[in-house]
């Protein structure tokens, strides 16, 4: 088969009923016939919030250190390609495609969901590699998901909060117990959450997981120029806060330490290794501040548990006469717990359409919004008198709310990986003035 990326993909889409069918018996089935297993330690991360930066993280550490590293990480916010990076550059979209045609040619009757067959594909791709290093990122959830059909050397759990309730169960204990899943027995298990479910707790005593707990077997502490890190038996003192603004970072940093103690044995890393990876670190999407004027940032955050993160931190930028929100997000998400932590933030609402099925309208979106706004002045609650507007995409809401933006204002993108890969797709940054490059 001669096909381009965006055949596969497409072909991809089209192989299984449903988008999303957590059962590993399939992908396991096909990885046995790929002959699929990794020779080098397996980093995987999983967890409702900060799993990307972590990743990140770890990989930026690891490079400074001079290891090779492979990194999976989904959904991508403007090519698919970006979800594998190889020694810090996204992949060429060529290298993939053989990976793609042995998918295929392995599955058989199989029918894959395009998370699982893509998944498998930059797997193999990434075992191709002379890599030193490899770092997974859960899709979702963990237990079920494509990734755990690789057995990890270090699973790290990030912040666990409500998301995906559908699939994943209706409170922190039974997610926790999903996200659980990827903990494998006497292997290292880095649970970063400073509060982290019973469940995931009693998972890894159950299978005599090497837990790692923050606050307990790890900490750390600093003031406004530093902070240091303590785990057993060593302590990284010194330290450069990371490049990831925001105010988990540290929390997500601590257990990315925690990690590579963990596997220190097979991997060492030197304290400058640290310092550089910290001070080089990239995520785009992440409450990303970019430059010119008015201000804008952009922020993937997608649930109440990041959108409350998202408030603290806008909060902390320091003084802006407007703040303006861009908000496009998925129908299946707590919509009004997403909303509510930045009511008392936003002068100016633009609510968009987004290019999927999944996505709520801009016009659903406003409603919530306006009764959300109404019922929390019945309660006492001073807002700003906020107006609103809506937009039938992202660009189109950005370039609306350029047209009322003063240069020394703010504007929030936000809510979905498809708001910010909008934005990002029309060549951003750029502001400096009011127009859209």
């Amino acid at each position: 088969m001669n096909l381009r990326l965006a055949d596969w993909l497409a072909h991809c889409e089209r192989l299984h009923p449903v988008t999303i069918d957590l059962t590993l018996e399939r992908v396991a089935r096909v990885r046995e016939r790929l002959g699929l297993a990794f020779e080098v330690p397996v980093f995987t991360v999983a967890g409702t919030n900060g799993k990307g930066s972590t990743c990140a993280m770890l990989e930026a550490i690891l490079l400074q250190a001079g290891y090779r590293v492979g990194v999976y990480t989904s959904p991508h916010l403007v090519h698919f390609e970006e979800r594998l990076r190889l020694n810090g550059e996204v992949v060429e979209a060529d290298r993939l495609l053989p990976h793609f045609e042995a998918v295929e040619a392995a599955r058989g009757e199989v029918a894959l969901t395009y998370f699982e067959f893509t998944t498998l594909a930059i797997l193999r791709c990434m075992a191709a590699e002379p890599l030193d290093a490899v770092v997974l990122e859960v899709g979702l959830g963990g237990r079920l998901d494509a990734v755990n059909v690789i057995d990890t050397d270090c699973a790290i759990l990030t912040s666990i909060a409500l998301d995906h309730m559908d699939y994943l169960g209706a409170d922190r204990e039974a997610i926790g117990r999903e996200k659980a899943g990827i903990l494998r027995p006497g292997r290292p298990a880095v649970i970063a959450d400073p509060q982290p479910p019973a469940s995931v707790l009693a998972r890894a005593r159950e299978i005599g997981a090497d837990l790692w707990l923050a606050g307990t077997d790890f900490h750390h502490e600093g003031d406004r120029q530093q902070w240091s890190w303590t785990g057993r038996g060593r302590r990284r003192g010194a330290l450069g806060y990371p490049a990831l603004r925001g105010a988990n970072q540290l929390v997500n940093a601590s257990g990315v330490l925690a990690a590579l103690e963990a596997l220190h044995q097979r991997l060492p890393v030197p304290a400058q290794a640290v310092r550089n990876g910290l001070a080089l670190v990239q995520l785009p999407g992440r409450f990303q501040v970019l430059p010119g004027q008015p201000a804008l940032v952009l922020d993937v955050a997608h649930n109440p548990q990041a959108a409350a993160v998202l408030a603290v931190n806008l909060d902390q930028m320091g003084f802006y006469p407007r703040t303006h929100a861009l908000l496009g997000m998925m129908a299946d998400k707590d919509i009004d717990g997403v909303l509510a932590p930045l009511l008392p933030l936003v002068d100016h609402w633009v609510l968009c359409d987004l290019p999927t099925a999944r996505a709520a309208t801009a016009a659903q979106l406003a409603e919530r919004l306006v009764a959300l706004q109404a019922h929390a002045r019945s309660t006492g609650q001073v807002l700003p008198a906020a107006t609103v507007g809506q937009a039938d995409s992202p660009l189109a809401a950005l370039q609306q709310t350029l047209a009322v933006a003063d240069p020394a204002d703010r504007i929030v993108a936000f809510g979905s990986f498809f708001t910010v890969g909008g934005l990002l797709q029309q060549g951003l940054p750029r502001l400096g003035g009011a127009h859209v490059g």
